[in-house]
C-alpha cells in the first residue's frame, strides 16, 4: 500500500483489510503521522525516500513474502474488500486480476482524470488488452511481477506493467471495484489536480515509449 500524507485515511482503510491478508504500508516520505498510524493499527511500515508510485509500489514488492500480492491506495478511494475478489481470479488460472473503478457519485473522478483514462484504456485494448482502466488496485503473484521487470518508479508505474503483461501475453482479467471519496483531508496526487494529472500524463508517455 503506497502511502504519503494519508494519516486521516489509514484508520478506515485499514479497518477494511480482509482477514488473513499481511499489511505492507509503504511510506513515501510523509510529512504528517501516517507511518506511526499505520504502525500503530498493526501494519508493516517500510520507509521508501525516493519519492514516486512505483518507487513504493516496488519497495512494497520487495519486501512482500506471499505468492500473491494485491495493491490499492491508501486514500480511502477503493475498498479493499474487494480484493478477494482479484486474488480468487489469480488463483483461478489468471496472471493479473485489476479494478475498474465505478465512481459511486458524480464528483469523485474529475473531467480531467476521466478523459486522460479514457484515452490510455483505449491505446491499451487497440494492444490487445481487454481493460477500461489503469489498474488502480490489482492483484499478481508476486514471482511473475518481478520477472517482468517494470522500470518505471513515478506514475507510470500501472501503465508499464499493463504493456509489458499485454507483451508477455498474459491472460488479465477486469472486475467492477467502487469508487468514492478520499478521506477528508487528503488529496489525490493524480486527479486531485490538473497540474497533478498532467504530471501523471508525462509519465504514462515515457511508460509508453519505454
Amino acid at each position: 500500500m503506497p502511502c504519503l500524507d494519508e494519516a486521516r485515511a489509514l484508520p478506515g482503510v485499514l479497518a477494511a483489510i480482509p482477514p488473513g491478508y499481511e499489511v505492507i504500508v509503504v511510506d513515501n516520505g510523509s510529512t504528517d503521522d501516517s507511518a506511526s498510524v499505520a504502525a500503530g493499527l498493526g501494519a508493516k511500515v517500510v520507509h521508501e525516500p525516493r519519492r514516486g508510485y512505483g518507487a513504493a509500489v516496488h519497495t512494497g514488492l520487495e519486501h512482500a513474502a506471499t505468492e500473491v500480492v494485491c495493491f490499492i491506495d491508501a486514500d480511502g478511494s477503493l475498498d479493499p474488500a474487494q480484493l478477494p475478489l482479484l486474488v480468487a481470479a489469480v488463483e483461478d488460472g489468471a496472471d493479473l486480476a485489476v479494478g475498474r473503478r465505478v465512481p459511486v457519485s458524480r464528483g469523485v473522478w474529475p473531467w480531467h482524470a476521466r478523459l486522460g483514462n479514457l484515452a490510455l484504456s483505449i491505446l491499451l485494448r487497440r494492444k490487445g488488452l481487454p481493460v477500461h482502466d489503469i489498474a488502480p488496485s490489482r492483484a499478481v503473484r508476486r514471482a511473475d511481477l518481478l520477472a517482468l521487470g517494470i522500470a518505471d518508479r513515478a506514475f507510470g508505474y500501472p501503465l508499464e506493467l499493463l504493456i509489458k503483461a499485454a507483451r508477455a501475453g498474459w491472460l488479465v482479467r477486469e472486475f467492477d471495484v467502487t469508487y468514492g471519496e478520499r478521506a477528508k483531508g487528503t488529496r489525490s496526487k493524480v486527479s486531485g489536480s490538473v497540474r497533478g494529472t498532467a504530471r501523471a500524463i508525462r509519465d504514462f508517455g515515457k511508460a509508453l515509449n519505454r
